[in-house]
């Protein structure tokens, strides 16, 4: 088997094709990646200088205005770092704009809300799983469980004072 791909940082052709989004969200272009991806305005914890990230989103859930967002790369996430130090961040997703608060979501509600995005879309889900984990996957309660357990997920939850 190959080395997982949350093992190595991206680099090269990789590091600069998952850029892309960030500058379709500097274009004010965002809205082409609909839903599915959101633009993580967050505070590095060495340089306190703002850093922008494209993530994609795992859920929304639209009565509590939170969004889902997996750290791909691991607990060594450079964005992931940054937002536990510190978990006040900016949402660009869409045309919308709004602060929030970060925070790690418990590994049993990880699992719920993997298994979740699995039905939702299981192609994409398969192949992410396959590729964070390196072993060929089903979209069941065990690969959820092994996601949850290696795969931090993390709550955007709006502060609601409006658009920033």
């Amino acid at each position: 088997m190959t080395a997982k791909i949350v093992d190595t940082r991206p680099h090269g052709v990789l590091r600069w094709g998952l850029r892309l989004p960030v500058w379709l969200y500097r274009a004010h272009l965002g809205w082409l990646l609909g839903g599915r991806f959101l633009m993580l305005t967050h505070i590095g914890r060495k340089t306190g200088l703002p850093h922008e990230t494209v993530v994609e989103v795992v859920n929304h859930d639209r009565p509590t205005d939170t969004y889902y967002i997996a750290a791909g790369w691991g607990e060594k996430s450079d964005w992931f770092r940054n937002i536990e130090k510190t978990p006040d961040v900016v949402v660009n997703v869409g045309r919308r704009k709004f602060a929030a608060t970060a925070a790690r979501v418990p590994t049993a509600e990880a699992e719920r809300e993997y298994l979740d995005y699995a039905r939702r879309h299981p192609l994409a889900a398969a192949e992410l799983t396959r590729l964070m984990l390196d072993q060929p996957t089903k979209n069941d309660q065990e690969n959820a469980h092994r996601l949850a357990n290696s795969v931090p997920l993390v709550a955007l939850q709006s502060i609601r004072t409006g658009d920033v």
